[in-house]
């Protein structure tokens, strides 16, 4: 994987691209909220000899920094399709784990016509209707409730509840190592609020490609199992249960997200 920058006014966003080859569709991993580009490792070295891969430390995230918390999900998605056209990718497989996956869904509200497909890991629906009052309120307050945790305890708690093995909680507690405090709070809490005022925008978010959403059986984190139960009822989309996986299902069961993902994508880019 080659390193590579895109610069924006507000910092350098960094992203990973394996050995490009004319022909093959083009994966774009999209990591979650706090989390760096190795949340995909195992999927990266499970398709990096098939596909196209694009894998970004999103900005304000890992590499991606410094970076000013001034931005929206919408410039987020911007950011990406503007890296995309530099590389000269017209289509591509948007495949986002919980955040990544709200920055998918603001790509396709602003950018139509242009993914072959979205797999949506651990993610839920930017849809206004599916989210109550309370659940907003509760995210744009995120930022001060994690700084009136312990460091140390959210450092054993955050893991455990993202992950339901010891690779996923290990990796999560080497994205926390590389915050301080206050970093991971301001980060974590700008990320609820841009998510916040992306659902209350009440855009259309109309996903115009195949989707499928995958979702780890053991799932804590906030009401994803409840949004994804309702999202795939609600517009009849396939959902597929992970077993012996939380938040993080990639990490916790890769074997078969990876076969899922390939299957999709298989299935999308014939």
């Amino acid at each position: 994987m080659h390193k590579k920058n895109y610069q924006t006014e507000m910092g350098t966003i960094c992203y990973w691209c394996n050995d490009w080859k004319p022909g093959r569709s083009t994966l774009v991993f999209l990591p979650g909220l706090t989390a760096d580009h190795h949340l995909f490792d195992r999927q990266i070295r499970f398709f990096e000899s098939e596909y196209n891969i694009l894998v970004w430390d999103a900005p304000g995230h890992g590499s991606s920094r410094p970076f000013r918390l001034h931005f929206s999900l919408m410039d987020k998605a911007c950011w990406l399709h503007e890296i995309l056209e530099k590389e000269g990718v017209n289509r591509s497989v948007l495949i986002g784990q919980s955040m990544g996956g709200y920055v998918a869904q603001c790509y396709l509200e602003q950018f139509p016509g242009t993914v072959s497909g979205f797999l949506s890991i651990d993610s839920a629906p930017l849809k206004r209707p599916y989210i109550t009052k309370a659940e907003l309120w509760l995210l744009k307050k995120a930022g001060f409730m994690y700084r009136c945790y312990p460091w140390k305890r959210l450092r054993i708690d955050g893991p455990r509840g993202c992950s339901e093995t010891r690779y996923g909680q290990r990796l999560m507690r080497y994205f926390m190592a590389s915050y301080t405090k206050e970093e991971y709070c301001r980060l974590a809490g700008w990320g609820f609020r841009i998510l916040a005022e992306a659902i209350e925008a009440d855009l259309p978010y109309q996903i115009d490609c195949p989707v499928c959403l995958v979702c780890g059986e053991k799932d804590k984190a906030g009401s994803a199992k409840r949004y994804n139960k309702k999202w795939a009822e609600t517009e009849g989309i396939r959902i597929i249960w992970i077993k012996h996986a939380g938040h993080n299902s990639n990490t916790d069961n890769p074997d078969r997200v990876n076969k899922i993902i390939q299957r999709c994508v298989r299935n999308w880019t014939k």
